[in-house]
């Protein structure tokens, strides 16, 4: 497994990110607990959930109990108040069984918390960083000007943004924009919220993106050995490769 530096985070994460929101529909052998650990034995370190699925929360702090001080893990609030927020993470850190997050998200649309806000949101997020109570703060969005807004304000450690070989062109010019303000850039629905089925292509392309890490959402062993196996054996990115990705693209978009 490859290592890439997360923006300003510093943490050094794998180039495949474990999505936990599915786990919730694991059962047998399948149970979420022998796919997380599978996950890590593969040497996936980056793990994340959301206060939006507790059951997911606690399913993941569970199977990562013994094991937490060696991976990356975030969390994301959607709530829009100070006092709201800081009740979500409180009990994220209890559901996940643990003291920090290594990084927590702020899932908005509508407005991006700055320093001097009336709403104390970003003062908030400092609190939380200074207390050692989350490590890193970042921003989950599909707001194309926010997320741009976000990344050259400088204020926050990480993006999570929709990115897949289906995404506007757009979508490249805040991969770019973080790579020049040394933000982390984390890709959100790499298979287009469900649309893709080509699975080594969406992987492939992606892949070609260095500073890019890819959020894959697992449910079953299968598909955790699938991203798995593209990781090992990526597609190699040729004219016929270029061809297909744009046929899809052209497609959809």
């Amino acid at each position: 497994m490859d290592y890439i530096r997360l923006g300003k985070t510093n943490a050094l994460i794998s180039r495949v990110a474990f999505g936990a929101m599915r786990l919730l529909d694991s059962e047998g052998e399948n149970n979420a607990g022998a796919i997380v650990r599978k996950a890590y034995d593969a040497g996936i370190n980056f793990f994340d959930t959301s206060r939006k699925t507790p059951e997911t929360e606690k399913l993941l702090g569970d199977a990562l109990y013994d094991i937490r001080k060696n991976v990356f893990l975030s969390t994301t609030t959607a709530s829009t108040s100070a006092e709201e927020i800081k009740e979500d993470l409180e009990t994220s850190l209890m559901t996940l069984h643990c003291d920090t997050v290594d990084l927590y998200q702020f899932e908005t649309e509508d407005f991006l918390p700055l320093p001097d806000g009336e709403d104390g949101i970003y003062k908030l997020f400092m609190s939380f960083k200074a207390e050692n109570k989350a490590k890193s703060i970042g921003i989950v969005t599909t707001n194309f000007d926010l997320a741009k807004k976000a990344v050259e304000s400088d204020l926050y450690d990480t993006i999570q943004f929709p990115f897949s070989m289906v995404s506007p062109d757009e979508s490249v010019e805040i991969v770019k924009l973080c790579e020049e303000h040394d933000m982390g850039f984390i890709a959100m629905q790499p298979l287009g919220g469900g649309i893709i089925q080509n699975i080594p292509l969406a992987f492939g392309f992606l892949h070609q993106y260095e500073s890019v890490i890819p959020i894959w959402g697992v449910q079953t062993q299968e598909e955790l050995e699938q991203i798995l196996y593209f990781y090992e054996h990526p597609p190699v990115i040729d004219e016929k490769f270029k061809a297909d990705v744009d046929q899809i693209r052209n497609f959809f978009n």
